[in-house]
């Protein structure tokens, strides 16, 4: 499967926390329960615009997700990211930011967060990538049905406190001008909510804003991106699917909701940019890693 961005990049309306009903709040509570993760991404909530497909694709997905197939996927994947991140030669931020007055306390704060994303954004990724190659017409044979063996997760999935975000409505002229870099830079049509827990620390944000657009504009970056999509197709493809989801499942629940096509283009969207987000999340983490 190839890494590609749809043109032209297709609307998209996230279903927020706030705005969802009693039985979409349920499906975000086992979505960040079984993703162990306090926040629901952008991709979710966007892919809940369509609520049939979303309730079946989580149904589908839910099963596997406390497997150790998935956890092992998961940091299989962050892996090859942080790897990927450190091609890209990050520089240290840390004496920048030890020279305006952070303390090692502050420092560990801005770390936790980013760890947040760092152990968060894998199961995202692995979603998006396997609601892409269903919706496309490539079933999940591996393991398939109810009566399939299954090894359960070993270590159990720790959730932490939601981050605080820096909203465009809540950010000074500074920030909503990096924000406007990144949208420009990254060709999006919104900023991740990684970006605005990381604009919690605004001066730490925009050093390392700085230097990360630089290597994302480099030659470098984008075969950088691709290892990491390519490791998510074939990760996702080899975990197993106790729940026997189909491409005739997906397919019908999405054109209960609109057009197949429509459906496809937002979620292309999504597994387009999510590798991406994972190596600079990892670029931005490297730059904090203590000497």
């Amino acid at each position: 499967m190839l890494r590609s961005k749809p043109t032209p990049i297709p609307a998209i309306r996230p279903v927020p926390e706030y705005a969802a009903d009693d039985t979409l709040s349920a499906v975000y509570a086992r979505t960040m329960d079984g993703f162990g993760v306090p926040w629901m991404g952008v991709v979710a909530m966007a892919f809940a615009h369509y609520p049939h497909f979303y309730k079946q694709l989580w149904s589908g997905f839910e099963p596997v997700v406390v497997s150790q197939d998935f956890d092992d996927a998961c940091k299989e994947l962050r892996g090859v990211a942080e790897v990927q991140a450190q091609l890209l030669q990050p520089p240290s931020v840390l004496p920048h930011l030890q020279a305006m007055g952070y303390s090692p306390a502050e420092l560990d704060e801005v770390r936790a967060c980013n760890e947040v994303f760092s152990a968060g954004n894998m199961a995202y990724v692995l979603l998006a990538t396997r609601a892409r190659l269903l919706l496309e017409g490539q079933d999940w044979n591996t393991g398939t049905g109810t009566g399939a063996a299954l090894s359960l997760r070993t270590s159990p999935v720790a959730r932490c406190a939601k981050p605080i975000l820096i909203e465009q409505h809540h950010a000074d002229p500074t920030t909503r001008a990096v924000y406007a870099d990144i949208r420009a830079t990254l060709g999006l049509p919104f900023v991740n909510t990684d970006y605005r827990a990381f604009a919690r620390w605004p001066s730490c944000f925009n050093a390392g804003w700085a230097d990360l657009r630089q290597a994302a504009l480099s030659e470098s970056y984008e075969p950088a991106v691709k290892v990491v999509h390519d490791k998510a197709v074939a990760l996702a493809s080899a975990l197993p699917n106790p729940s026997g989801l189909t491409v005739a499942d997906l397919v019908a629940a999405a054109k209960r909701d609109a057009p197949c096509q429509e459906v496809l283009e937002v979620v292309k969207l999504f597994q387009w940019l999510l590798p991406g987000l994972v190596v600079n999340v990892a670029f931005l983490r490297a730059q904090l890693a203590a000497v």
